[in-house]
């Protein structure tokens, strides 16, 4: 099934991703140049510490056609990778960026391939997953793929002199990012010279002090005198009871 698109479409939905991209802290654009908005000049950043590629910046490009997002753009890196499923010439052996439908002959399912409901940022986001975890089993650099399989130290430093490499692509001015954590706010201030600075008088939370200790005193000395008092009345009502009875008998 073919699908046509307006060329101000394709240009319509490719500026909002580059402007929704450009907020992200794993790429950087390279130009605010946006008359040629279907090829794309950009560096990709590695932050993870886990991946042999960490602290890359890898500059790249993507090209589209009238026809995205019917049609997948194309990608390539502009500096020589060695990696299982990278080309000499920097494109990528990566199913997201085959044509639409299922593939009898290579295997691929028509959901690992690219539809009209994927984007740029899913290419770029499956693209640094693809570095950090190659796939091995149809390698595009079958000399990549046995290093890596292999001989894994020869192949860790190979990557860490590509990345060595990368860093002088780093434009002027701009400053890696670390991390893709938001930064944590900031501390708050100790509150402890709060509750030093208030009286006792104020907060009052259950404690005694000697003013207290007498009145507690006082109110007993009432309580003992009033049950002395009922003693007393109840002893008198008993004496008058028993000259009552007297008298009638």
């Amino acid at each position: 099934m073919s699908y046509a698109v307006a060329p101000t479409g394709a240009r319509t939905r490719l500026m909002s991703e580059m402007r929704a991209l450009r907020k992200e802290k794993w790429i950087h654009f390279e130009d605010d140049d946006t008359d040629n908005i279907l090829k794309w000049h950009f560096g990709l950043m590695v932050i993870n510490s886990e991946s042999a590629f960490n602290g890359g910046y890898f500059r790249a490009e993507m090209v589209f056609t009238d026809e995205y997002p019917y049609q997948p753009p194309k990608f390539r890196f502009l500096i020589p990778i060695t990696h299982p499923n990278i080309y000499p010439d920097g494109q990528l052996c990566i199913s997201i960026l085959h044509k639409p439908g299922e593939d009898i002959m290579s295997g691929e399912e028509a959901s690992e391939r690219w539809s009209p409901l994927q984007g740029a940022e899913s290419v770029l986001r499956s693209v640094l997953l693809l570095l950090d975890d190659p796939e091995i089993n149809s390698p595009a650099n079958v000399d990549a793929g046995v290093m890596y399989r292999d001989r894994r130290d020869e192949y860790l430093q190979k990557a860490r002199e590509t990345v060595d490499k990368s860093k002088k692509d780093i434009p002027v001015g701009f400053e890696m990012p670390t991390t893709f954590e938001a930064a944590p706010p900031p501390k708050q201030e100790n509150d402890n010279d709060f509750w030093a600075d208030e009286s006792d008088e104020e907060y009052d939370f259950g404690g005694s002090d000697t003013g207290d200790d007498e009145e507690m005193g006082d109110f007993e000395d009432e309580e003992e005198g009033d049950e002395e008092g009922e003693e007393d009345e109840e002893q008198d009502g008993s004496e008058e009871d028993d000259e009552e009875h007297d008298a009638v008998y």
